[in-house]
């Protein structure tokens, strides 16, 4: 009893966080410059990071259940969300998280199979559509306020679909909403050494903050260098100050 019990509960984290909690093990991936852009004010994104960091990263999509984006994101970068740079015995699921289902046909994260929409919408003609070509919609209650899905049941029904662990890969948006939510434990930072100055793009789209109070506080677990560049691993102190930015 409790011989290697820390690595051991590192092992089976997700697990445990859906056994207790009853949602998966959120990761948030986000890369940006030293001074936390994520691209130019034009939009122009690619590539920040080195080759060898977004390697790292294809390693961690193989090693989640699910890999998850938002509309806003394929709308922008129509990414594949596929493991392509490492050896992977299975592709992690992928999720879309899309309220109105605005996604195109042509959309790339549709391509193949193996996707989940999680939408609002609990009916209509879009959702045969995308059922007729093997995508799954998943529809998920909607916050009383803001009439959009519910982050916190969405990460309870992907639970109960027995995913242990969801690596988050969106825009600053999306990030906000999910670490305002609370159910993000984990951010993965990959830090370019470049400064893109005050009128790029930021990570986090949050609402302007009043008092040092209602930070979202972290604690680092892991720094290091990947290629040229640093990844940053840190644990989310989930407390009552992410009520306070919703």
């Amino acid at each position: 009893c409790g011989l290697m019990e820390a690595e051991a509960k590192k092992q089976l984290q997700g697990f445990l966080m859906r056994a207790s909690r009853g949602r998966p093990l959120v990761t948030l991936k986000v890369a940006a410059t030293l001074d936390g852009k994520t691209a130019l004010a034009n939009g122009v994104s690619k590539w920040i990071t080195s080759a060898d960091a977004r390697r790292d990263v294809h390693r961690m999509r193989a090693e989640a259940c699910a890999v998850m984006t938002g509309i806003g994101t394929v709308i922008a970068d129509d990414p594949e969300l596929t493991v392509r740079d490492v050896a992977c015995e299975r592709q992690p699921l992928r999720v879309l998280l899309d309220s109105r289902l605005d996604v195109g046909d042509h959309a790339r994260i549709l391509q193949g199979g193996n996707t989940l929409v999680a939408t609002a919408v609990t009916a209509g003609e879009r959702i045969a559509a995308l059922a007729a070509r093997n995508i799954e919609v998943m529809t998920v209650p909607t916050e009383a306020i803001k009439g959009k899905v519910d982050l916190e049941k969405m990460m309870q029904q992907l639970a109960a679909r027995g995913l242990n662990s969801v690596m988050v890969e969106t825009g600053a948006k999306l990030n906000a909403s999910l670490l305002s939510a609370g159910v993000v434990d984990e951010i993965v930072a990959y830090l370019a050494p470049s400064i893109f100055g005050d009128t790029a793009r930021g990570l986090f789209a949050l609402p302007e903050l009043t008092g040092l109070d209602q930070r979202i506080r972290l604690e680092f677990a892991d720094v290091r260098q990947i290629g040229p560049d640093l990844r940053i691993t840190a644990r989310v102190r989930q407390t009552a100050n992410h009520e306070e930015l919703r």
